[in-house]
């Protein structure tokens, strides 16, 4: 959000944004792909703006620490990167690196732990390899909006030791912002809106080859990656404040 507009103005701003391109495009697949560009073209613009005169970050991208947390995502971040994954899964094989199956062991390990028992478990992300994301350029907003000040800390921290790792304020209330925008969008376009967990999200897409299909046309094929502490009935209230405020 620019200096000069309201986080609320802003949120309104964003979620007319999402809705017309939705309005514009339709009930089509490349539907996934714009309204993700969207989310995180917005999300980079604005937090360079509200994180101006900030102390340096310590995430450059080539630290896996917070990668062992738990990572909710939209419908449309989550087909952005089951549609990476399966466009490279033989590229990927060459390699030796099984995604598919990485996802689909994620999956059983942790895909239903809370976030508190997701800490505990330490389970790495199955998108990482040697300390790098495979998907870092179509990361979802959760793992865009987690930004550290001190890397030593953040380690720390992730390992669950009693210390408190300086996150980066800006980053954590614009990704809010700009998720809970497309959120409302996709509610108001008859989407399926919810977050889900990543791994399991993933698993579902992966595993049913009409997914997308299906959540274009209004279905919820991820209903089962849905995380149970996001009541579906309270932030479709608090949206609807937030729309009207």
């Amino acid at each position: 959000m620019s200096g000069d507009i309201s986080p609320s103005a802003f949120f309104k701003a964003a979620s007319n944004a999402f809705s017309e391109t939705i309005g514009s495009r339709g009930a089509r697949p490349e539907l996934v792909a714009l309204l993700c560009a969207q989310a995180f073209d917005s999300f980079t613009q604005n937090v360079a703006l509200q994180a101006t005169g900030a102390p340096a970050l310590a995430c450059q991208g080539e630290c896996a620490a917070c990668c062992r947390l738990r990572v909710v995502a939209t419908a449309p971040e989550i087909f952005l990167l089951a549609r990476f994954i399966s466009v490279n899964a033989a590229a990927f094989r060459e390699r030796g690196i099984m995604l598919g199956k990485r996802i689909a062991d994620a999956d059983q390990a942790v895909g239903g732990l809370s976030e508190e028992q997701r800490l505990i478990a330490q389970h790495a992300c199955p998108l990482i390899e040697g300390e790098l994301c495979l998907a870092y350029k179509i990361r979802p907003l959760a793992c865009r909006g987690h930004a550290a000040f001190d890397k030593a800390l953040c380690l720390a921290a992730v390992r669950g030791e009693a210390v408190e790792a300086p996150i980066s304020t800006p980053h954590l209330v614009v990704r809010s912002l700009v998720q809970n925008a497309l959120m409302a969008a996709l509610r108001r376009a008859g989407l399926a809106w919810g977050l889900y967990e990543v791994n399991r999200a993933l698993n579902c897409a992966l595993s049913a080859p009409h997914a997308l299909e299906q959540w274009i046309s209004g279905e919820d094929p991820l209903t089962n990656a849905r995380i149970p502490d996001f009541d579906l009935i309270e932030a479709a209230a608090i949206l609807d404040a937030a729309a009207t405020a």
